[in-house]
């Protein structure tokens, strides 16, 4: 047994267990349940991270986080995925899903090792991330509502959470309006400071990678809105334009 699960077993409260049978696997598991105290919040400084379909994460403080390989093996179990339903066959129908399950558990370790090295950051206590929470609510084309239908990004942000807990971190969320089209030096919001994975502000001049600028804004906000209250932060961000962008 790994020495953390022996932590678990001497010091953790025992509440309950489930046994299960999986018909699939035909194998029984036996699921205990323990409890612990949260450990106290440890003080440190504010992270913003910004989530996207090419970057899984980038954070404030310049780390890149690239979903090329995510992209990848997606597209090649798509490619196998038309040709074994072209078929139609029982063995194909096999294939299907043995193939479902290969690439749910990849995308799961993916989204395991990116949280757990962002949660293991020295000196970090509060990460902040965008609510994301209605972004498959709107209608953006069918290419774009299949990419975001394939994007595990609430798996990652429950990783993140439980990781960030258990080290007296924590996870916190931030209003995602115009922080792609937001300039992070002059605060200056146009549409059209944002070209694909670039960010030149029309007004100051500034360039950088438009996820890294998008990054700093959400904690910038974070920080903003925590400090002076919610009204103040409306009243700063709310500029006269139409419409926003994913980041």
């Amino acid at each position: 047994m790994p020495d953390y699960f022996k932590d678990v077993f001497e010091t953790w409260e025992f509440c309950g267990a489930t046994l299960t049978y999986s018909k699939h696997s035909k194998q029984f598991w036996v699921r205990l349940v323990f409890e612990s105290d949260n450990p106290q919040e440890i003080s440190g400084t504010i992270q913003g991270i910004d989530r996207g379909l090419y970057h899984q994460a980038v954070t404030s403080d310049g780390q890149f986080f690239s979903s090329s390989q995510i992209r990848n093996t997606q597209r090649r179990y798509l490619f196998n995925r038309r040709k074994l339903q072209q078929k139609g066959t029982r063995s194909s129908k096999r294939r299907l899903k043995s193939m479902s399950g290969r690439e749910k558990r990849f995308m799961s370790d993916t989204n395991h090792c990116v949280s757990k090295k962002l949660a293991k950051q020295p000196g970090v206590a509060v990460f902040v991330l965008e609510d994301l929470s209605s972004i498959r609510t709107q209608r953006r084309g069918k290419k774009m509502n299949k990419w975001l239908g394939s994007w595990a990004f609430f798996q990652q942000e429950q990783f993140l959470a439980y990781k960030a807990e258990a080290l007296g971190k924590k996870v916190v969320h931030q209003d995602p309006r115009y922080t792609s089209q937001k300039c992070n030096v002059c605060k200056h919001i146009k549409r059209t400071n944002r070209h694909k994975s670039k960010f030149h502000c029309s007004n100051c001049g500034y360039q950088t990678h438009a996820d890294l600028n998008a990054s700093r804004n959400v904690r910038d906000d974070y920080i903003l809105s925590s400090t002076h209250g919610t009204e103040e932060q409306g009243s700063v961000n709310t500029p006269y334009v139409s419409g926003n962008s994913v980041s």
